[in-house]
Formats: C-alpha cells, structure tokens, sequence
C-alpha cells in the first residue's frame, strides 16, 4: 500500500499505476508490492530497500548515504497492546524534497502521526520536519510504555514485599509467586524491546545530527529537535537500565521466596517425621511376637505403652519449641 502526505496530500492511497503527486513530501510504503516500489524509485531516482536488506543489524547497512540520499534504518516497537512486544526495522529514506518510509507493520506512533498529519499540514511541510516528527512520535511512544512498564514493576514489587499492619512479612502461596515470575518476564521482554527501539533510534538521530543535509542554515530549528530528542533517547535509554536492575533483583526475590516457602513445607515433613518416630518405635516394640515380654501380661502394660508413645510424641516437640525452630 502507497500513500503520499504533505501540504496538497491528505493521505489517500496510491495505486500502481498512478502517480505520485509533485507537492508530496512524505511517501508511505506498506508492506509494497514490487510494482509500488517501481513508481517510488521512478519517482526518487534511488532503489527501495528490500526487506532482506532491513533486516541487516550492522551499522553499515542499516545506516548509510548514497547517491546524495540519507537511509536510516530503525527497529521500531510494536505490537504492546496485544501482549506481544516486538520490534521491526523500518527504513526512511530521505532525499531531495521527500521522504519514504517503507514498512511491514504498523505501529501505534505511526497511526496516531499519520492521522495528525491528514489534519495538520505542518507536520508535513517538508521532507526533514515528516522524519523530525515521526522520530518524535516514536520516542513519545517509548516514554509512555516505560512508564507503564515502571507502574507494572511497582505493582510486581508491592505484591512481593506486601506486609501486615506491623510490618510482619505475609507468606504468599508458591502458586502466585509463580504467576508473578512470569509477570516479571513479560515485563523483562518489553524493557528489552523498548531498549532495542531506544538504542536504534539514538544511532540514527545521531547520523542524522552528522549529516550535510541539517547542517544547512534553514535546519537550525531542525538541529534543535534532533539534540532535544538525542538527549530524551539517551534518557530513556539510562531508565530503561535502571529498570531492567529492578526487575533482575525483583526476579531474584521471588525465586528465594519460591525456595523458603519450598524449604518451608519439607521442614514439615521433617517436624512430622520426628513427632511420629519414637511413638511408632514404641509401638514397634511392643508389636513384636515375642513370647517372654513381661510387660504383655501386666494389666497395666497396654495403658503404659499408650503413655509412653504419647511422651515419646511430645517431647521432640517440646525440644524443637525451645530451641525456636518451630
């Protein structure tokens, strides 16, 4: 799918066999078929980046100036809402009085640019100000979802640590320390993916910043936005850090308090075993068939015994009390 934004532009698709209009400042390519890319590289003088080449992670392929136009290829997060974070690379491509951004999903910031830019024409006066904005869009996008993320490890945190009235620990079922675990992980992998994004788009407001093309006397605002963002991304970047070593010592906690509530229940056992060993010893001896044990023919032999199982129970008890192991 081809469409093109800009002053005279609102946005509209463009089949394969038009044409893209003059005024046109920003061409959107979604998931495009050969023949899209075809009008787009007739129109540009440049080849498209296929997917093959997006998916590149070096630096040099990814980053690049060639036959006068800047590439800039940027992992971009998608797919939040849906419980499933991922990043995708996106390319633009500037060149002239154009941008072309070519893509094969879609995410939030790019539906929420594209629908002000069909409203607002200044967000796509020109090709700089379109890549400026969507860069903008997309870092705006990385805050919101860190501070959701730092909400979430809040909660995950007070449902770790929760205490009593008095500050007395309260025992948390190994069953919910579990779905907290993996609460932890879901969390982990969108830090991990937002990183990813954060990380792609500093290289790239960076090569930007570096290029001719902002150096021009009528980029001085440009230049502006591109070192305010520089300096937002690189923030993110240190939060998204911090994060990830609140989540690591989040992690740490609940699998120690998976193995106390797990040592827990085999101290039971233990306790158990104790309490139950002298009395069935007692009870051992006295079931054995032997035919000179006097005790069996004393009337009282069997209340004796009883006594004694119940001595040989309580004791062990007693010791493990006042030794404050249980």
């Amino acid at each position: 799918m081809l469409r093109a934004y800009g002053p005279d532009c609102d946005g509209s698709v463009i089949t394969a066999t038009g044409t893209i209009p003059a005024g046109a400042t920003w061409i959107d390519l979604e998931e495009p078929t050969r023949e899209e890319e075809q009008l787009v590289e007739q129109s540009l003088g440049f080849a498209v980046p296929t997917r093959d080449d997006m998916v590149e992670i070096e630096p040099s392929s990814r980053l690049y100036e060639r036959s006068g136009a800047l590439v800039m290829t940027v992992s971009v997060l998608f797919g939040v809402q849906e419980g499933d974070p991922q990043s995708e690379p996106i390319s633009f491509m500037l060149k002239g009085g154009k941008l072309v951004t070519v893509r094969y999903v879609t995410p939030k910031p790019w539906l929420a640019f594209s629908r002000e830019a069909r409203v607002e024409a200044g967000l796509v006066k020109d090709a700089t100000t379109a890549l400026t904005r969507l860069l903008d869009a997309i870092v705006d996008r990385l805050a919101d979802e860190l501070e959701d993320a730092a909400a979430e490890i809040e909660r995950l945190s007070r449902e770790t640590f929760r205490g009593g009235v008095r500050g007395d620990y309260e025992r948390i079922p190994t069953k919910q320390l579990e779905t907290v675990l993996h609460r932890i992980g879901q969390v982990q992998s969108l830090i991990a993916k937002i990183r990813v994004t954060a990380v792609s788009t500093a290289r790239a407001l960076s090569f930007l910043a570096a290029s001719d093309r902002l150096h021009l006397p009528e980029c001085e605002r440009t230049r502006d936005l591109i070192s305010s963002l520089s300096t937002d991304v690189a923030a993110l970047i240190d939060h998204s850090a911090f994060q990830a070593s609140q989540l690591t010592f989040l992690l740490d906690a609940s699998l120690g308090l998976i193995s106390i509530e797990q040592n827990a229940a085999m101290k039971l056992f233990s306790w158990v075993a104790i309490v139950f060993l002298p009395p069935t010893l007692v009870a051992g001896i006295f079931g054995m068939n032997f035919h000179y044990m006097p005790e069996l023919d004393e009337v009282w032999g069997y209340p004796a015994s009883l006594a004694l199982m119940l001595v040989s129970a309580v004791l062990p008890l007693w010791i493990l009390k006042r030794k404050g192991w249980i």
